[in-house]
């Protein structure tokens, strides 16, 4: 995934110019954030949790430009209730940030 590595990069580049520890703490509290925002998806009580969890998810991704999960994100907060399979694919994405 590495084109993802470098979306994500740029995209944090943009904002915090050359300083690469900067651009690491945005790294870190990004993947932690898109973490989060999974495991609630995965401890969803309802539709609303869910959905909203993965609009949290969906607006993650936007902020850095990662694609393929934004993508899969915003399928997920189309869906009335968790999707084992929609959360497997976004597991994959995760694991791989």
């Amino acid at each position: 995934m590495t084109y993802e590595h470098g979306t994500i990069d740029s995209a944090l580049a943009a904002v915090a110019g050359d300083d690469a520890a900067i651009i690491q703490d945005l790294r870190r509290a990004f993947v932690e954030g898109v973490t989060r925002a999974l495991e609630v998806m995965r401890q969803a009580a309802d539709g609303q949790e869910w959905r909203e969890a993965a609009l949290r998810l969906k607006g993650l991704a936007a902020s850095v430009n990662a694609l393929p999960l934004m993508t899969l994100a915003a399928q997920a907060s189309e869906r009335e209730h968790r999707d084992a399979a929609l959360l497997d694919q976004i597991g994959k994405l995760v694991a791989r940030l």
